[in-house]
């Protein structure tokens, strides 16, 4: 059962909101928070603090990927298996882990220490083959790295994630995306140099972003562009009609001075 101290929580995070159904999916991971998953209890419990069916949530809990029905390990690895992680070797350190492990897809150990799953895009290509571990990156694996990711964290031992704070188990983090912060915002780096080289470039050149003003400016040019096109068609379409007009005039003329006027029927009736 969801405790009243979990409920009160609900309460808080809908009233967040102008709109108390905008809390759903912080919703949704307290309860993953509170149960380790997403149970038919934190279902109800959600639907009753936001007045609606049972039903209306349970959609959102399906679709997401991110909410799951049945309990996950205290970590929870992702291995993205995307289009450019797999070419570098995401698909390899996927298969190393499933022997490794002895678990297959959205499968947990006996120990109950690690759920292994392969992931779509974690929009980090800059740094592939990259894994997930509770949705914080670790960079530029191999399957030798990858293998002792896991056997570290079934030891206990404490594991840094690439470009964000150490690892915390499946439950601490569900919390915190529900919005209630641990104390770790500040720890490792936002962003790593692959991800920065842009704005390096830009630097080095001067470039910067256009202000509100010459934005505007921008717009209004390309609207005036516009305009004149659009004001400019009905003449284009009057021209091309008169035009067309004309050489079907000309057209006639020709035909009715030609001495071979007349359809192939015509023509034989004379021969």
């Amino acid at each position: 059962m969801i405790s009243d101290e979990s409920l009160a929580e609900l309460r808080a995070i809908a009233a967040r909101y102008p709109q108390p159904r905008s809390g759903l999916l912080p919703m949704l991971h307290l309860v993953q928070s509170v149960e380790g998953r997403i149970t038919p209890e934190g279902i109800e419990a959600c639907a009753d603090v936001l007045g609606i069916s049972a039903a209306e949530v349970s959609g959102v809990a399906t679709f997401y990927t991110m909410y799951k029905r049945k309990p996950v390990g205290d970590y929870h690895v992702g291995v993205c298996t995307n289009t450019l992680c797999a070419v570098m070797g995401g698909d390899e350190i996927f298969a190393r882990l499933k022997e490794h492990l002895d678990v297959g897809n959205d499968e947990t150990t006996a120990d109950g220490k690690v759920t292994l799953e392969h992931l779509e895009c974690n929009a980090a290509c800059d740094y592939a083959p990259v894994m997930m571990v509770n949705w914080e990156f670790v960079d530029n694996q191999t399957p030798e790295s990858a293998v002792q990711l896991v056997d570290d964290l079934r030891s206990g031992a404490e594991v840094r994630s690439t470009r964000g704070p150490r690892i915390c188990t499946w439950r601490e983090a569900s919390r915190v995306l529900a919005g209630f912060p641990d104390g770790r915002v500040d720890e490792g780096p936002s962003a790593g140099p692959a991800s920065l080289v842009g704005l390096g470039i830009a630097a080095e050149r001067g470039w910067s972003a256009p202000s509100v003003e010459e934005a505007q400016d921008a717009q209004d040019a390309r609207d005036g562009e516009g305009g004149h096109a659009v004001a400019e068609e009905p003449e284009r379409e009057a021209a091309a009609t008169e035009d067309a007009g004309t050489k079907e005039a000309e057209a006639a003329v020709v035909e009715k001075e030609s001495p071979t006027t007349g359809t192939a029927a015509e023509k034989g009736d004379a021969q």
